[in-house]
């Protein structure tokens, strides 16, 4: 019995790669026998037949098990959970409630959520994002990244993720690289194949990913909306109403005009701006200089006037240097702060992204435990 006390708190300690619990909370341990000899049979239930993590969890089983004192071999008996098993981890997983919810607008939910948003496309809406994301997972957040860029998606290639969620049944498991969980529509389409949807759709396919994709508990979660004010950027003001707006702009006179237009959205949503962002803000030369490739003070002017239309303060969170090692490493699926940490756009990126980290969430929303008495 001791040594069987010893294997079950061993396996306890094994986390499932996706779901991020114990293996023994979610029920994906059928049985732990020791025989005489000392063989640990091990029997398993996968989430799904054809679970991508199915090597790593036995993996991981197994280094656990041989851990033990006593254990002088393990034997694991691999098995798939049963629909009622889908059903009651479906429902632990969403707190007990049996049908879809949005986490996020749950009373007493405390993820920060930010929406980066540009009013014209390439000024690197999603390259900041991808950065923003991996910077504070790296400094030890709970972060997930929803690209709802339905058109236009191209998270999934900066993180380098590959594949498809895993389906518990109606429920995702989103996929995570360096850390973040992320969800795209481009899991889902063919290479090369075009997105034609029209609002409904889109409304229901940010409404999907909020609802059915397994978050989990995160600290942030970021996404990558659209450029402009269209029918996603509406969607998300009316699925997430306490999202906060952080508008990427470039130094550009051309851009800085319309990213203005995408912030005082917020007067219409009564959603708030935490900040701007200029990205390719200038070229570093060698001789120490800065090129300005794309002009000056457009960040700068977007902050003040959000601050005047708004009526209420509206900081330039940063300002991002051109830097090739960025290109690349988005190239790459690896952003930037984590391939060349010590590269200017990455330290840039990692400031910004702790400023938005420390900020505390406002008490909107939030349950007070207040409970009114009557006299």
């Amino acid at each position: 019995m001791p040594l069987l006390t010893e294997l079950e708190s061993a396996l306890a300690g094994v986390i499932d790669p996706e779901i991020r619990r114990p293996i023994t909370e979610i029920g994906m341990v059928r049985s732990v026998q020791v025989e005489d000899d000392g063989l640990a049979v091990i029997g398993i239930d996968l989430t799904t037949q054809g679970c991508p993590m199915r090597e790593r969890i036995t993996g991981d089983v197994d280094k656990a098990a041989r851990t033990v004192a006593g254990v002088t071999d393990v034997r694991i008996e691999l098995g798939v959970m049963s629909d009622e098993q889908r059903q009651n981890l479906r429902s632990q997983l969403r707190g007990g409630k049996p049908e879809p919810v949005i986490p996020f607008t749950q009373p007493g939910n405390l993820t920060r959520i930010y929406a980066i948003a540009s009013g014209k496309g390439g000024v690197g809406k999603s390259t900041v994002t991808a950065n923003l994301a991996t910077a504070m997972a790296a400094d030890g957040l709970k972060v997930g990244v929803l690209d709802a860029d339905i058109f236009g998606f191209s998270i999934p290639g900066m993180l380098g993720v590959e594949g498809q969620p895993t389906r518990l049944d109606d429920m995702l498991l989103p996929p995570i690289a360096h850390e973040v969980k992320a969800v795209s529509i481009g899991m889902f389409v063919p290479e090369g194949q075009p997105v034609v949807w029209r609002g409904p759709m889109l409304h229901r396919a940010i409404e999907q990913f909020l609802a059915d994709v397994f978050w989990g508990d995160l600290d942030v979660l970021l996404l990558d909306l659209p450029p402009g004010t269209g029918d996603i950027a509406i969607s998300v003001a009316q699925l997430l109403p306490h999202a906060e707006l952080v508008v990427v702009t470039t130094p550009q006179a051309a851009a800085s005009g319309v990213a203005e237009r995408a912030g005082s959205i917020a007067t219409q949503t009564s959603q708030s701006v935490v900040g701007v962002i200029e990205n390719m803000a200038w070229l570093d030369q060698a001789d120490g200089t800065r090129l300005h490739l794309f002009g000056e003070g457009g960040g700068t002017r977007v902050a003040d006037r959000l601050s005047s239309t708004l009526g209420t303060s509206v900081p330039l969170l940063g300002q991002i240097p051109l830097d090739i090692a960025a290109r690349e490493a988005g190239d790459g699926g690896t952003p930037v702060v984590l391939s060349d940490p010590d590269s200017p756009a990455a330290a840039a990126l990692r400031d910004v992204a702790r400023r938005l980290a420390s900020r505390q969430r406002g008490l909107a929303g939030r349950s007070l435990g207040v409970t009114p008495v009557k006299r």
